[in-house]
């Protein structure tokens, strides 16, 4: 129990636990998006995290050696996802818009089973790993201990893409659009919003998100077939705990998730994983809608 008295040890903890939140809310910030704008539970989303994190990795094996073959696959990579998954949304998805969730689900855990036998026969079985930047191979000194630099990018990264989407929806007339559409999108239609447009602009924004995550997160795990169902699990339980279609709900669901998770492995760690069910239990007992959840969702 020596260590866990330790002061400095523990603010390690938490801003490891921290990071790993803002990385799993870039993730599960596209779910939240595209379910309180088209109300579509996208169980594929998952699946567009690992074409991310594939994608990532084919474009910084390409490129070799270039110091910026890491950048270069974190722009690129969540492109190619998103306008995947523009082309999803228009041929199959916008279909099912007015159907049951339960429709909603089939099609995306069927799309769920066709990227991944897509993915093993491009990539094949093996795991593969996204080489650290040399920029992010170091460490920085808090409170007399060590913390990963891409640690702290991942802090970084989460909280720009916070502030990005925050403005987005609040500040731009596009997020103007994608409200109005999300409340009521006959009203929008009849007053001249091509609905159609705005949904598409959604689902590729939130795939988008999905792509980023994966590039993100694929630098400290490995890419590997099962990883897709993992990220989609883990993302449901966030989006479920901050209130499903918010996105600040999406934000402090992926910090409490990420912090239980980082103190949950000291206390048991074969049951860490175990602890966020919990956690998630817990919080539908006092708040059946989640922390930030509105019996209207909005983005």
């Amino acid at each position: 129990m020596g260590i866990l008295s330790d002061p400095s040890f523990l603010l390690i903890q938490l801003l490891a636990g921290l990071s790993r939140g803002m990385s799993l809310f870039i993730v599960s910030a596209g779910l939240t998006l595209i379910y309180g704008v088209l109300k579509v539970l996208n169980f594929a989303h998952g699946s567009f995290l690992m074409l991310g994190a594939y994608m990532g990795f084919t474009l910084t094996q390409i490129l070799g050696g270039d110091p910026n073959a890491f950048w270069i696959a974190l722009i690129v990579a969540p492109i190619g996802v998103a306008l995947l998954g523009g082309i999803l949304e228009f041929t199959l998805l916008r279909r099912f818009y007015e159907r049951e969730h339960v429709y909603q689900l089939l099609l995306t855990y069927a799309l769920v089973l066709i990227i991944a036998s897509l993915a093993k026969l491009i990539w094949g079985g093996a795991y593969r790993v996204i080489e650290l930047p040399i920029i992010f191979s170091g460490q920085v000194q808090i409170w007399g201990r060590a913390f990963p630099t891409y640690y702290l990018f991942m802090l970084i990264m989460g909280a720009i893409v916070a502030i990005a989407l925050w403005w987005i929806i609040q500040r731009t007339r596009i997020g103007y659009i994608m409200r109005a559409s999300a409340g009521d999108s006959e009203t929008a239609s009849t007053l001249g919003v091509n609905v159609g447009i705005v949904f598409s602009f959604v689902f590729m924004l939130g795939s988008y998100l999905a792509g980023l995550g994966g590039v993100v997160t694929a630098v400290m795990s490995s890419v590997g077939p099962g990883m897709d169902m993992d990220y989609i699990l883990i993302s449901f339980i966030i989006v479920i705990v901050g209130g499903i279609g918010s996105i600040p709900g999406a934000l402090i669901g992926a910090i409490l998730i990420g912090v239980t998770f980082a103190f949950g492995i000291l206390v048991l760690p074969r049951l860490a994983e175990a602890f966020l069910f919990l956690f998630m239990i817990i919080v539908l007992i006092v708040r059946p809608l989640g922390i930030m959840g509105r019996k209207v969702e909005r983005v």
